[in-house]
């Protein structure tokens, strides 16, 4: 319907321009919406109150002027200006029963559309370092990636789902240091684990795994593995002033790093198997959990299949004037596209760094041909955005390609209190312990029903509530409620969906005529939730959905002597089951048919 009144509008633009009102190349960037308040009409349009500057006249006068010249809309019964200089239109009585027809027509397709047919998108999200199980702060970025794909799919897109593998960076290696340690330990050994090492049980299980096929085959001296490594970082018994720890001596970084070192030249060959090892059983770990929470790839792309395109990458660079050499680094004048300094992409030993990997990663991403390229990162990445941009100029391809969007972290709440988490030390709340505690359903609804960039608290209690407060809860019972109504008047022969429309006019409460109203503003919200990247405004549709039906339902009597009214009831409730399984379908969420 608003597509009607918006061709109208626009049809209206294009007799004001000939009559000389308003100038031709004046750009419309007016809003159509539906209105709050149903004494306001169905829909509102600030068409006049935006052209007025152009057209010099008061957005009043222009909107006059707009009624005089509006052609005439079948569907609309009346149009009229309200406040400063709105349009409001009005449905016919017969219009609003038409989302009743479209829904019967279009079933669990309803609400999506085409809108996006044009674009071919890649969607990058979670990408954790395969260093140990998924945490809660990730389980956020795999439930909004996953339903901002959804949503992009159900407008038209073409989506591919992409998780990037970090297979070859430092932190694989500290991993895989930490397992051989692990392994000594097993093997009888004793030694001083490191504070920088991954502490987790988990460690012990992979290293118990590389016992179980081959033994001792890589057992080494442990005096030979610590030989010539710096101290490991010692702190005092007592914090400072501001609770931070007091470093005595050591360094905890090149400790590791050194002992990265010794077991690579020590094993050879053999630290693959550890490698490996660490990264397999972590990654097919993470590949699990997200399979159980509904959340699925395209691709899962390896980070150390890049040496070739980060070559390519920095060659590109290179020959368009944009690397320099200094102090034996060679640099990328990220600066001259913005960015706050320039980078090191390759260090003196000849190393790539990891921007140089992102740098190439990118280049192989635009390489493929995607409209629109969006990265799901999380919030401590946001200093990155700038130079993957400039980078990506700096390439001559276009920036505005990229669409970074960042994800706020995730606190826990149990009984009030917070639960401290630290992934590092292996004491934190996994992914799969969320969801054994409050349900996949309820963890992908409550990880979108904020903005990607708003920090979270997450209220363990109210998650598992059976409560009007559990959101979740409360649209999950309206479509259970309404499949138990439904099932009943089955039963009893009471509801014929194909008779019941030709009574849809005697749904002539005001509470009746919103429920159609929302039910009929529902592709508008996914197409806004989409283009926006805000599946939360699915989510509040769905709530303010759930609260207009139970409202009805607990005022007024669905069943009844009156057979057409028992009829018209059915069919309404039928389709807000309908609309609510769309929704809840799109966020990842179970319809359940019983609760």
């Amino acid at each position: 319907m608003n597509t009607a009144i918006q061709q109208a509008l626009s049809q209206t633009v294009q007799t004001l321009q000939a009559q000389g009102i308003l100038p031709p190349d004046w750009n419309n960037n007016s809003v159509l919406t539906r209105t709050k308040d149903r004494s306001h009409g169905d829909f509102a349009s600030n068409i006049a109150m935006v052209a007025a500057k152009a057209a010099g006249l008061k957005p009043r006068e222009l909107a006059e002027k707009f009624l005089t010249n509006l052609p005439n809309v079948a569907e609309i019964s009346k149009a009229e200006i309200a406040g400063p200089g709105f349009i409001n239109f009005f449905l016919n009585a017969d219009q609003r029963f038409a989302v009743l027809d479209q829904i019967a027509t279009q079933q669990h397709l309803y609400g999506q559309s085409q809108v996006n047919a044009a674009q071919k998108i890649q969607i990058e999200f979670v990408s954790a370092n395969p260093t140990s199980s998924l945490h809660v702060g990730h389980g956020r970025g795999a439930a909004y990636g996953m339903t901002v794909a959804n949503l992009f799919e159900a407008t038209g897109a073409a989506v591919e789902r992409e998780y990037y593998v970090n297979d070859a960076g430092r932190q694989m290696d500290i991993l895989a240091t930490s397992t051989y340690l692990r392994y000594l330990e097993l093997q009888g050994q004793i030694l001083v684990f490191p504070k920088n090492a991954y502490q987790g049980d988990y460690v012990k299980d992979i290293a118990q795994s590389i016992i179980d096929q081959d033994a001792d085959r890589y057992v080494k001296k442990v005096t030979d593995v610590y030989h010539n490594v710096p101290e490991d970082v010692q702190y005092a018994a007592e914090p400072d002033a501001n609770g931070d720890k007091v470093i005595l001596s050591g360094d905890k970084e090149k400790h590791i790093d050194g002992l990265i070192a010794n077991a690579q030249q020590l094993l050879g060959e053999g630290y693959r198997v550890f490698h490996q090892a660490a990264l397999n059983a972590i990654l097919d770990d993470i590949k699990d959990d997200l399979a159980e929470f509904g959340v699925t790839f395209n691709q899962w792309f390896s980070e150390a299949s890049l040496t070739q395109k980060i070559d390519e990458a920095l060659n590109t660079l290179q020959d368009r004037g944009y690397l320099y050499e200094q102090d034996g680094n060679i640099w990328f004048k990220s600066t001259e596209f913005g960015d706050e300094k320039d980078r090191v992409v390759k260090r003196r030993n000849g190393q790539t760094t990891y921007f140089a990997s992102d740098i190439a990663y990118h280049l192989d991403k635009l390489q493929r041909g995607y409209t629109h390229i969006v990265d799901i990162w999380g919030s401590d990445h946001h200093g990155y955005i700038a130079r993957v941009k400039a980078a990506i100029d700096a390439m001559g391809y276009d920036s505005s390609k990229l669409t970074v969007l960042l994800v706020q972290f995730v606190s826990l709440w149990r009984g009030g209190e917070m639960i401290q988490m630290s992934s590092r030390s292996g004491q934190f709340v996994t992914l799969r312990e969320l969801r054994h505690e409050v349900g996949n359903d309820a963890a992908r609804f409550y990880y979108v029903m904020r903005k990607s960039e708003q920090h979270i608290d997450f209220d363990l209690d109210l998650a598992v509530s059976q409560s009007k407060d559990n959101a979740v809860y409360y649209i999950q019972y309206a479509h259970a409620r309404i499949c138990r109504m439904l099932e009943k008047a089955h039963a009893n022969h009471q509801f014929d969906p194909a008779q019941a429309r030709q009574f849809a006019g005697r749904l002539v409460l005001d509470a009746e005529t919103e429920l159609l109203a929302k039910l009929a503003a529902y592709p508008e919200i996914i197409i806004r939730a989409a283009n926006a990247y805000e599946p939360h405004q699915v989510g509040n549709y769905l709530k303010e959905l759930a609260a207009l039906f139970h409202g009805w339902y607990n005022d007024n009597k669905v069943f009844s002597d009156e057979v057409e009214l028992t009829q018209a009831r059915l069919l309404l409730a039928a389709n807000v089951k309908q609309v609510i399984h769309n929704g809840l379908t799109l966020l990842g969420v179970s319809a359940p048919e019983a609760m």
